[in-house]
């Protein structure tokens, strides 16, 4: 579990953001406590600027708790929902120097988890009806993770593995060092924990082939056209329908006027590393007003 996946692991959480804000913050704010007396109260609003699919107001949130643990705070719009501009997301009031140091690093959380959750939206709306799903990736800022993962499921995403534990995933470079397909599967079900998924890239039918075989239980149609991914997700779909569950994924420089072709093919879900290393933040801004 991941500190946003487990609502018990708020400790996790907090130091995460704890550093996001000590980086932030250096020394001081020295425009803040320069220009704002102390004791001045401040209220306002949140508010999306471009249309967007909301992420992340929970984690704002308690960045500016974590400076002003008094701070008031009401949510307009709930995660996952779709706003166009100008609406407000939230609504907030507290020490206005807590919360215009604490602003940037709210801020910059929101616009990119909202931003993910935007792109992944377009995703999942794009496969509509295939019965296919959206998968994440690894391909995430370190130390952002457990917010990228959070905001791909607000956008209606699934996640794949969190980390390197979670399963194995033979690919190219792992093929070739272990001396191909097969020898790799079979390290891997010799040497892994009992019970730990294993995946399989594939780029030719003989490595398909050779997976199959093996007894591998996920496959990963890597870099190929749609009539390709088409006709090897049939032969491992044959596998399944000889009484072993198999699924088929596909990935490789998925874009939003392709993907609908990849589900179409009969894949169980297309894996997108642009949800989360190519995202455009929302735009998302905080208004202030003494009071």
């Amino acid at each position: 579990m991941t500190p946003l996946e487990d609502d018990g692991d708020g400790e996790a959480l907090d130091a995460l953001l704890r550093r996001f804000l000590a980086e932030d913050i250096g020394r001081a704010d020295v425009t803040t406590e320069a220009t704002v007396p102390p004791g001045t109260q401040a209220q306002g609003e949140i508010v999306a600027k471009s249309e967007c699919v909301v992420s992340g107001l929970p984690v704002a949130r308690r960045v500016f708790e974590l400076l002003d643990p008094e701070l008031a705070w009401s949510r307009e719009a709930p995660a996952g929902v779709a706003v166009s501009p100008p609406a407000v997301l939230a609504r907030l009031a507290g020490r206005a120097r807590s919360i215009l140091t604490s602003e940037r690093v709210a801020l910059n959380l929101l616009q990119r988890m909202s931003g993910i959750a935007t792109e992944t939206r377009r995703f999942v709306d794009a496969v509509a009806g295939t019965g296919c799903r959206i998968l994440d990736t690894r391909k995430t800022v370190p130390g952002l993770r457990p917010f990228d993962r959070q905001a791909v499921r607000d956008g209606g995403g699934v996640n794949h593995r969190y980390d390197l534990t979670e399963m194995v995933l033979i690919k190219d470079n792992h093929r070739r060092l272990a001396g191909g397909v097969a020898r790799a599967v079979a390290a891997a079900r010799a040497s892994a924990p009992s019970g730990t998924p294993i995946e399989v890239e594939i780029e030719s039918e003989n490595d398909l082939s050779e997976a199959l075989a093996a007894g591998a239980e996920r496959i990963l149609i890597d870099n190929q056209p749609p009539e390709t991914v088409a006709r090897w997700c049939a032969t491992a779909k044959a596998a399944r329908a000889a009484g072993r569950p198999i699924f088929v994924e596909a990935s490789g420089n998925m874009r939003l006027e392709t993907v609908r072709d990849y589900a179409l093919a009969g894949v169980d879900a297309v894996s997108v590393g642009s949800l989360t290393h190519s995202v455009r933040a929302a735009d998302v801004s905080l208004e202030l007003s003494q009071g």
